[in-house]
């Protein structure tokens, strides 16, 4: 690999980090940061992916309604028939709605990123896309498109769970040797088509309203576009300032780096949100077990992982009206009261694995290998453990409240009379505790203080600018000048040597 020596210079500091200054703005340009048109490319074939599974989705739900092999006004049965096929027909819809809303929110992430840029109000890299807003009430960007965005992609999950109905045929039936049929529904499969679609189009329009710069996910790519197109100014002197240290003037490096929790004030608000969202889980999982069984202990008798005949449950049914769909209502306002919290939740907990995997990338320029200011759209996200991680909790968590939280309908004479919702206590208290060890988790990791006189930036663009004096393809932090009075560190296309703990950097 390549090295660098340190230079002595006689010239003041100021005079130094001039021709440093003028050398990075000299040298970020286009060549220097990836627009990324492969990214572009990958996200909006995914955005049509999505718009396809939601036609196919309002397809399937008219020619269910249009069926007449229905035991309810769209309701059908299909050839499946055990408890634990529906619970995996409503994983894999989950997973689908999961990869769909994903790349959905990708193409909007990056666009209301360029807006923000656009308006001069970006800090940094990564952002709550549904609770952060460009200026413009009706900007697809704006507060008003985000809250029917967050609407979409609860109704999104929420039907998803919705799809797939037990039903007790009964005798009745006219299927041999079963009392439980699994049902498909038309609603929640329509719904879910056009809350799909919707999600598609508002992310595709404000697409087209941002100048995008950079359709990267790098940290280093959308500074360095930034930089090049004067929208950030690099501040002069803080070459060994972390992100959220306001104070000038010269200083020693230190040894560990602020955490992430008090680096990123949003950051605190999300992981305080997860802990009132695992204690009001905890309280309706003990309220439901007090409810249905007076003895915790006796109710202890009955666990499972899945809902059995023999678990405890507390359930009340809504009698159904031959072709009336007003039902539908009550249980969307059911499920979208009790998933819409974790939707969000885990919406913003991306912030977090976000802005800690946009530190890890920065903290790599300290690494043999160095760290590389553009990469495969993919790796950014398949490369970071907790991103995957996240990926996969997403719909084993909404699968898993499809678990404590579920429908089951009755029929009679091969006709659905009545729909129940039930709620498992035991399911409820799983999914209780999943979600804690994800709050545990996801808190030790905000409250972690990197080691190493590296300043720590999180993806914040005007730090990262402050940090980075010299870009190239594959980029080195360390020490760099012997100024006087002050040292100076910075980045290199070459491996720097440590800095001096003693030493004053500016």
């Amino acid at each position: 690999m390549p090295a660098c020596h340190p230079v002595n210079r006689r010239d003041s500091y100021a005079t130094d980090f001039e021709s440093v200054h003028f050398k990075s703005k000299q040298t970020t340009g286009p060549e220097f940061y990836d627009r990324s048109n492969l990214s572009r490319k990958i996200s909006l074939v995914g955005v049509g992916i999505a718009a396809i599974f939601g036609w196919f989705c309002i397809f399937e739900g008219f020619m269910i309604f249009i069926s007449k092999n229905t035991i309810s006004s769209g309701v059908v049965v299909i050839s499946l028939k055990k408890s634990w096929q529906k619970e995996l027909l409503s994983l894999g819809l989950n997973l689908v709605v999961t990869a769909c809303t994903e790349t959905i929110g990708f193409v909007h992430a990056i666009a209301l990123r360029s807006a923000l840029a656009s308006q001069q109000r970006l800090r940094f890299n990564t952002n709550l896309r549904l609770l952060s807003a460009a200026s413009g009430l009706f900007n697809p960007n704006g507060t008003l498109c985000n809250i029917v965005m967050a609407i979409l992609l609860i109704v999104s999950y929420s039907s998803s769970l919705l799809v797939a109905l037990s039903v007790d045929l009964g005798s009745s039936s006219g299927v041999e040797d079963a009392e439980l049929a699994i049902c498909v529904s038309e609603v929640p499969l329509i719904v879910m088509g056009v809350a799909l679609l919707l999600q598609a189009v508002i992310a595709l329009a404000s697409a087209r309203s941002a100048d995008i710069l950079t359709w990267s996910s790098s940290p280093f790519d959308i500074t360095a576009a930034l930089v090049h197109h004067a929208q950030i100014i690099p501040e002069p002197g803080q070459c060994m300032r972390s992100v959220g240290d306001r104070a000038r003037g010269p200083v020693t490096p230190s040894r560990k780096q602020p955490s992430a929790w008090r680096a990123h004030s949003s950051i605190a608000r999300v992981v305080i949100t997860l802990w009132i969202l695992v204690i009001l889980c905890i309280v309706w999982g003990i309220i439901i077990v007090h409810l249905s069984d007076h003895s915790l202990a006796d109710a202890m008798k009955s666990w499972s992982f899945f809902p059995q005949p023999q678990s405890h449950v507390i359930a009340y049914s809504i009698p159904i009206a031959g072709g009336v769909y007003w039902y539908w209502v009550l249980y969307y306002i059911n499920m979208a009261a009790i998933q819409g919290p974790l939707t969000l939740a885990l919406h913003c907990s991306e912030l977090v694995v976000n802005v800690i995997r946009d530190e890890k990338v920065w903290r790599n320029s300290t690494r043999a290998e160095g760290t590389s200011v553009s990469s495969h759209p993919l790796a950014l996200v398949f490369g970071s453990s907790l991103n995957v991680g996240l990926l996969v909790l997403k719909p084993l968590l909404h699968w898993m409240l499809g678990l404590a939280i579920s429908l089951a309908g009755t029929a009679e004479q091969g006709y659905l009379t009545a729909i129940a919702v039930s709620m498992w206590p035991f399911q409820i208290l799983n999914y209780s505790v999943a979600l804690l060890i994800f709050s545990l988790s996801l808190t030790a990791i905000v409250l972690y203080r990197p080691k190493g006189p590296q300043p720590a930036a999180y993806g914040h663009v005007q730090t990262l600018a402050n940090l980075i004096d010299e870009w190239s393809p594959t980029m080195w932090w360390g020490h760099k000048e012997k100024g006087f009075p002050f040292y100076h560190a910075g980045t290199s296309d070459c491996r720097l040597p440590k800095v001096n703990m003693n030493a004053l950097y500016a």
